[in-house]
């Protein structure tokens, strides 16, 4: 197993560095032709959420793909964040991230179920753009395994905490009742979608919907029997908001201060509400300098959440055994995979030798009958395969890369078997 993460999350940088990094949906495809036209890189993944932008490769044999130039290149930054907002790992290291980042356990929102999604869509666009081999189908296909058995097994999805549910709380504060308030939803993503969907349970009765593609604000709206505006538009409309979601990721904010102070301008003191969900942001940050404007980000709601998960703490140690049984589980299974080319080559070895000293005794033995033939056949493999016996066990069962590592070479020196020390014939 070969494998190398660089990542940068809101566990190591603020939204401020992060938003630099993002890479929209659109524009995944590129960024992965991109990827696979980096030296070193055999097989590749790029999961980019509000969160976090992560680089899993499994380079080729002795090269180290520099990742921070290809994030770079495909992002357009001619400078990154500092060094310290960076991760990276290897090997062993970064399985076990992959399987706690698909459990959720690396999240926030801890139990979200978000992010299994997400992985899995990176999954398949690294699928479609011919970057997935053995290396990354294995450690996705049992991150996915282990994210399902953490979901059944513990009680971490239980009562959802939740950025939706999050979103609802802060409304409730701010306004008291959501009875007669009015959500502005500005772009049509998912998590946007969610909190409008819980805001209007409670209470708010009116919708508005604005988007770059009219038409997809106009099945949204429909969707949630709102109203459709052109995103051209929003400087008429977003006085009448006492919530306004954002999810749109522009590259520039969709409400700059000006804007935001016009909107509270014209709403005589009442106060308004921006969830800001997008990254990069879509609410400039100088409007929560602004009086009655009340602005949280992706982090600020984060934080949020985090004073109302010390219930599952518990859960989560129980969700890291599972990860943890689950990768010593995948690392012994991909270490039998790396040592079957000594395996083979040491059988195959055992096998010309004993046909070769049968084929020279059979002609000093003269004539022999067919049960006689079959009798020394059977001796011959059956004395081969317990001599071959402990051998292969102590190479299959090796406890570590380390010894499995000597154990190859020693059995390559030993037998001169062809290939490298490796196993690799």
């Amino acid at each position: 197993m070969s494998l190398v993460l660089l990542g940068i999350s809101h566990r190591t940088a603020p939204i401020e560095q992060r938003e630099r990094l993002a890479l929209p949906e659109a524009a995944l495809p590129q960024a992965l032709a991109l990827l696979a036209a980096q030296p070193g890189v055999r097989e590749g993944l790029i999961l980019s959420t509000c969160n976090r932008v992560e680089i899993l490769v499994a380079p080729r044999d002795g090269e180290m793909p520099d990742l921070l130039h290809f994030l770079a290149l495909a992002t357009g930054q001619s400078s990154l964040p500092p060094a310290n907002c960076f991760y990276r790992h290897v090997d062993a290291e970064a399985a076990r991230h992959v399987f706690r980042v698909a459990s959720s356990l690396d999240s926030l929102v801890v139990g979200e179920p978000q992010i299994l999604g997400q992985l899995k869509q990176a999954f398949a666009a690294a699928q479609a753009a011919g970057l997935v081999g053995p290396e990354i189908e294995a450690v996705a296909t049992r991150a996915f395994h282990a994210a399902k058995r953490v979901r059944t097994e513990t009680a971490i999805a239980s009562q959802p905490v939740s950025v939706s549910q999050m979103g609802v709380d802060l409304a409730r504060q701010i306004f008291g009742t959501l009875a007669n308030k009015t959500i502005l939803l500005v772009g049509a993503g998912a998590m946007g979608q969610e909190v409008a969907r819980h805001l209007l349970r409670q209470g708010a009765h009116r919708l508005l919907v604005a988007n770059r593609t009219l038409a997809r604000a106009q099945a949204l709206a429909a969707k949630f029997g709102g109203e459709s505006i052109r995103l051209d538009d929003l400087p008429h409309h977003g006085e009448h908001a006492d919530v306004v979601i954002t999810c749109a990721g522009a590259p520039e904010p969709l409400i700059s201060r000006a804007e935001a102070a016009h909107f509270l301008s014209r709403r005589r003191g009442r106060p308004m509400l921006f969830l800001d969900l997008a990254v990069p942001r879509d609410v400039a940050p100088a409007v929560h300098q602004l009086e009655n404007a009340f602005v949280y980000n992706v982090d600020d709601l984060d934080q949020v959440v985090q004073a109302h998960l010390d219930g599952r703490r518990q859960e989560a140690d129980q969700g890291e055994t599972i990860i943890h049984a689950e990768l010593e589980l995948f690392l012994h299974r991909q270490g039998a995979r790396d040592v079957v080319p000594t395996l083979r080559a040491l059988q195959s070895h055992a096998e010309s030798l004993r046909v070769a000293e049968w084929e020279r005794m059979r002609r000093r033995l003269g004539a022999l009958t067919a049960e006689q033939e079959a009798a020394i056949e059977m001796l011959t493999r059956s004395l081969m395969q317990k001599w071959l016996h402990r051998p292969l066990v102590e190479l299959k069962d090796a406890a570590s890369p380390d010894d499995r590592q000597l154990l190859t070479e020693v059995i390559h020196r030993l037998f001169g078997l062809p290939g490298n020390s490796n196993g690799e014939s």
